[in-house]
């Protein structure tokens, strides 16, 4: 079980990451279109500098769903891999079973 400050904070960076998305992608395409000018470009990277960090989408740290553990994360299931096992053993993931050959 991770810590529940860390779980807490990670949320509060999605709502963060959430809120200023669609003015980070407008500003991002002004920075990366052909037409615009050196003044419009400069103003938008200083714009993209005032928001905060924790804007930034690669500031998110994917975490098990179930006990918010950071590190084997499976991304099809929201699940770290050590509940990923204990799930499907138990036959709660709907079409995973075990392989055998």
């Amino acid at each position: 079980m991770a810590k529940t400050s860390k779980v807490v904070k990670n949320d509060r960076r999605r709502e963060v990451v959430a809120r200023y998305a669609e003015c980070r992608a407008e500003l991002k395409k002004t920075i990366a279109a052909p037409a615009s000018t050196d003044a419009e470009r400069e103003a938008a990277a200083r714009e993209l500098r005032r928001q905060p960090r924790d804007a930034s989408a690669t500031r998110i740290r994917n975490r098990d769903v179930v006990d918010g553990r950071p590190r084997g994360y499976f991304r099809a299931f929201g699940l770290s891999r050590v509940r990923l096992r204990e799930m499907a053993h138990r036959g709660e993931l709907p079409g995973v079973s075990k392989s055998s050959w």
